[in-house]
């Protein structure tokens, strides 16, 4: 069976629900998901996307993987 094109992958990360800090927005949160994701809009591009909940709760942000470092 042929995977649809907005298929997303979620991917292993060792900080996967552990303190983060985005170092791009300096956002503070715990990892959910890091997910291999299309965002292309006029033809493929897929990235590996960081998914940040917030201390508090709130609405999720992302990044690039690359961007995300553990919180002490």
């Amino acid at each position: 069976m042929a995977i649809p094109h907005d298929a997303k992958e979620h991917l292993p990360h060792a900080l996967l629900h552990k303190p983060v800090r985005d170092l791009a927005s300096g956002t503070e949160g715990i990892l959910m998901a890091v997910v291999h994701e299309d965002v292309g809009t006029e033809g493929a591009l897929w990235v590996e996307l960081a998914y940040i909940r917030p201390v508090r709760g709130g609405r999720e942000t992302t990044t690039a993987v690359a961007n995300i470092v553990a919180v002490q």
